[in-house]
């Protein structure tokens, strides 16, 4: 595990981090033991994830008392926003070390309408059928939008929303030109962070 910090995020909520200024020396240290140490891109909280938390926090009426599902979850700051006030949260990734994690932040805070499983949505459990999906930032990679395009529709067309999170990418155009059909809704979110605006499309997606 990562040496964590106590963070606190401006929607009224603190959780457990990988310290930021250790985590590339400590990371550097592990590729020393095994070369294929996957950098633990789960262990920050990312500018998609911070606009999801905020516009949950401010149109609670989308999560109210609604069965959740986050994947690729990360840190989770959008599920524990959204455990405020849906009936149910299931945060997930596909990092053991993420969910450790995660499950130590629901222990440290004592939530009991949340927790955190370890799952690759490339093989998603047919029993898993949540009435509301978070998605922030997972389409970073070309070579996984394919995969990523099946998975949406198929969770519109269980009847499920979904809430995706995105960074403006150039190389997520023909992406979100395939999501056209879906968005009913969509918000433009500025992020500051450090010393630049990071600019963040929400997107409401549903059959």
């Amino acid at each position: 595990m990562y040496p964590l910090i106590l963070q606190s995020f401006n929607i009224g909520i603190s959780l457990l981090v990988p310290d930021p200024l250790l985590l590339k020396d400590r990371y550097e240290q592990r590729l020393k033991m095994n070369p294929e140490e996957p950098f633990p891109f789960w262990a920050q909280v990312w500018p998609a994830a911070y606009a999801l938390a905020d516009f949950i926090s401010k149109h609670s009426e989308i999560t109210r008392g609604k069965q959740i599902l986050e994947l690729g979850g990360g840190i989770g700051l959008p599920s524990f926003t959204a455990a405020k006030y849906a009936k149910s949260v299931i945060v997930s990734d596909s990092s053991a070390e993420a969910v450790a994690l995660l499950q130590r932040n629901i222990r440290q805070w004592g939530i009991q309408n949340i927790e955190a499983a370890c799952i690759d949505w490339n093989h998603l459990p047919e029993n898993l059928l949540p009435d509301l999906v978070l998605m922030s930032d997972v389409n970073y990679a070309p070579d996984q939008f394919q995969a990523l395009l099946v998975l949406i529709k198929k969770l519109i067309h269980t009847g499920c929303c979904l809430l995706l999170s995105t960074p403006q990418r150039i190389t997520i155009t023909p992406f979100a030109e395939a999501l056209q059909p879906f968005i009913h809704e969509t918000y433009l979110y500025p992020v500051l962070q450090i010393d630049q605006t990071i600019e963040i499309r929400i997107l409401i997606l549903k059959a």
